[in-house]
Order: structure tokens, then C-alpha cells, then sequence
């Protein structure tokens, strides 16, 4: 009789205890838990601003995560099934928990509320009564800001293993990047079932031949992973208009049907599908440190080998933690160009203030209008300041009263 996948994945944690690898030991550790919870967790990744907090909440129908034109996500945010709407917090401690009402959410998980994660929250767990929901779906929106080769992407990297799936969220601006493509073939090497989502159809005409070339980038890269096309927004007006047909337009069902019937209804075979894949990747990397021990006893003139690619290994470690390395050159030129084009556009945006300002002066009566020119001074220089990606229209004072000084 074969041995259950929790027998097997025993047996390969015992072996990384008998060859001192406890990092490979956690990994398992990790994927024994999973295989012993009930629920299917699929993370929701992307890069910044590509609709990820959005397109959770039309699946489940509810304002459950920030959604914002400037920075949203800060903390992980776990959606599942509740009888009721509830919201609890978990800290760096897993006991650290407390509850907040669900319309104070915001505060805790988005960027504008919560910015750097200064509340040091591990992740935010929203419970609502939806039927999406039901049979143990776990939705989890990730922050992306920064891109998926940032800090953010290395801990959404972090927590893939804790994954049953994943759905790579990209908007059809632009066909997908190099660090996307890296991201997934990374992804796949901790969680094998992936699904990419394609949003914002509503915004882009040609988001069909940026599907196919996404198609051709996936198989490009021997990534084994389906692509959907969905609108956010046309699934939220279907919604509240009851249309049908502008439903399926969206998209939204085909999805939802994925993830109950291929990701929810196959959940007993993806979780074996998953210890089979960290077992062989665990067993790969023991097997290579048994080999090369091996061929030592084997042939000890080959230890010298060993040795001399051991130290050249390590050379090349340091030389990259070198100042003067590539990547750290490249990082402080790319600091320098960074800084130099805000700064530039900054003195561009108040140039502009300026010259409105003195042109609004010249066609009133200073005296008239002093607070709220003031004001409106005062606003403009910080729309100016804070908008780096929306230029905003600032209302021109006119009138005696000064009543476009105010919008």
C-alpha cells in the first residue's frame, strides 16, 4: 500500500533532519500544515496598481479591500467565509489578535492608514457571508507596491508555500514584464497551480491582442498556466444593474467557475499535487549534497575539486557584496535618476502654481480674496506635491467671493 501524502512528507522531513538541512525541514513543516488545513488558500499577487484589491471584491461582492488611486494594499488581507461581516488583526505574534469593525479596515491595511505597515501587522482577517466563499475559499490580497522584485515581492515569495494556488493579477496596459515572467517561474517552483488573471479589459481596447501575447509569453517561458480576461468595473455595474449578459461580458464567471471547480472542487488533488512537488524539490536538493559526498569517499582526489569550487563560490559571493558590485552601482545610479526627475518635476509643478497664482492676482482684487487664495494656494502646492502619477486641476480664484478659490 503507497504511503499518504502526510507519511511521505514524515519521511522527507526526517531525512532533512538527518542531514542538518532545517531550512528544508521548515519547508516541509510548512507544507504539512497546509495539508492538514481544511481551507484552500489562493493568493492574489501582482505588481503595483494592476487591480488585485479590486478584483476581490467583485468576486466576493464586497468592499472588503482598500481600493484607491494612490497606494492601497500595505498588509496581507485575508478574505473568507463568515456568518457575519467581521474583521480581526493578527500581529507579528499569531496571539497578537484583535478585532475592529469592519468599516475600519481601511485605517489598519492601506497605505494611506497604515503606511510602511507601522502597526506591524502580519495580515488583516476579513470575515463576509458569501457563497464564493463557501466550501473553504480563502482569497489573499497581497500588497504589490514596488513591483514583484522588490522587498514586497520577496515577502509575498516568502509566504507562496503557504499557498494552495495562486492568481497572478495583470492589467492590459501593457503585455507582461520581464520580473513577472521571473516571478512565475520562481512561483511555480513553490506553488505549481497558477492561474493569470488579465484586468481592466474595460479600459483598453486592445486587451485581446494583449491576451494572446501574454499566451505567447507564458508558453514562451514554459509556464503551464491559464490566462482570463475580466473587468472589475463591468462586473460591479452587472451587479447592481442585474445584468446577466453584462455579467458574462466581464468575465467574472468563468473565473468564479475556475476557482470552484479547478481549484476548490480539486482541492484533495492539489494538495497531493503539492507535496509530491516539495517533496521532489526537497529530495533534489539532498540527493545533490549526498552526491558530491559520495564521489568524495569515492575518489578523494576529488575533494580538492570540491574545495577550490567551494571557495570560488564564496569569492563570488563576496565580490556581489561589494560596494563596487553591478547591482549596487546600478541600484545608486537608478536612486540618482529617480531623484533628479522629481526633482524636476516638482520645480515644473510649482513654476506652474506660480504663474497661475500671479495670473489669477492680476484679474482680482487681492484684498477681496485673501483666505481663500490662501487656501487654495495652500491646496494647490500639495495636490502638486503628493500627485506624482494624476495632475489634478486646480480651480483658478475668480469672483469677489471667491468661490472657485475653493473647488
Amino acid at each position: 500500500m503507497p504511503p499518504t501524502a502526510a507519511e511521505l512528507l514524515d519521511l522527507a522531513i526526517r531525512a532533512t533532519t538527518a542531514y542538518r538541512r532545517e531550512d528544508l525541514g521548515e519547508r516541509l513543516a510548512v507544507a504539512r500544515r497546509r495539508l492538514l488545513d481544511p481551507e484552500v488558500r489562493v493568493l492574489v499577487v501582482g505588481e503595483f496598481k494592476q487591480g488585485k484589491s479590486l478584483l476581490v471584491n467583485s468576486l466576493v461582492d464586497a468592499p472588503v479591500c482598500p481600493v484607491d488611486d494612490d497606494l492601497a494594499t500595505a498588509v496581507p488581507t485575508l478574505v473568507r467565509h463568515a456568518p457575519e461581516p467581521s474583521v480581526v488583526l493578527v500581529g507579528d505574534d499569531e496571539q497578537q489578535r484583535r478585532s475592529v469593525p469592519i468599516d475600519q479596515l481601511a485605517q489598519h491595511v492601506s497605505e494611506a492608514g497604515n503606511p510602511g505597515n507601522r502597526e506591524r501587522l502580519r495580515y488583516a482577517e476579513v470575515g463576509v457571508p458569501r457563497t464564493v466563499l463557501s466550501g473553504g475559499l480563502c482569497l489573499v490580497d497581497t500588497p504589490g507596491v514596488g513591483g514583484l522584485d522588490s522587498a514586497h515581492g520577496a515577502s509575498t515569495m516568502a509566504v507562496l508555500p503557504t499557498a494552495d494556488a495562486v492568481i497572478l493579477v495583470s492589467d492590459a496596459a501593457q503585455e507582461y514584464t520581464g520580473p513577472e515572467l521571473d516571478f512565475l517561474r520562481q512561483a511555480m517552483k513553490m506553488c505549481p497551480t497558477v492561474l493569470c488573471v488579465l484586468t481592466k479589459t474595460d479600459l483598453y481596447p486592445q486587451w485581446r491582442r494583449i491576451a494572446e501575447l501574454n499566451r505567447g509569453h507564458l508558453a514562451a517561458a514554459d509556464v503551464d498556466a491559464d490566462l482570463i480576461a475580466v473587468s472589475s468595473t463591468l462586473r460591479q455595474h452587472a451587479i447592481r444593474a442585474q445584468d446577466g449578459q453584462l455579467n458574462e461580458e466581464s468575465g467574472f464567471p468563468e473565473l468564479i467557475y475556475r476557482l470552484r471547480n479547478d481549484i476548490l472542487g480539486q482541492a484533495a488533488a492539489l494538495a497531493d499535487r503539492s507535496v509530491a512537488h516539495d517533496v521532489l524539490s526537497v529530495t533534489t536538493q539532498l540527493s545533490a549534497s549526498m552526491q558530491a559526498e559520495l564521489a568524495a569517499h569515492r575518489d578523494p582526489h576529488r575533494a580538492g575539486d570540491l574545495i577550490a569550487e567551494l571557495t570560488s563560490a564564496r569569492g563570488r559571493v563576496d565580490a556581489l557584496k561589494e560596494r563596487s558590485a553591478r547591482w549596487q552601482q546600478t541600484l545608486n545610479d537608478g536612486v540618482g535618476d529617480l531623484i533628479a526627475d522629481i526633482e524636476y518635476d516638482l520645480r515644473d509643478r510649482m513654476r506652474h502654481l506660480v504663474r497661475e497664482a500671479e495670473e489669477e492676482l492680476d484679474r482680482v482684487d487681492p484684498a477681496t480674496v485673501d483666505e481663500e487664495f490662501t487656501l487654495w494656494l495652500h491646496q494647490g502646492g500639495c495636490r502638486r506635491v503628493g500627485q506624482l502619477r494624476v495632475d489634478a486641476p486646480a480651480g483658478p480664484v475668480a469672483g469677489p467671493a471667491g468661490r472657485r478659490a475653493l473647488r
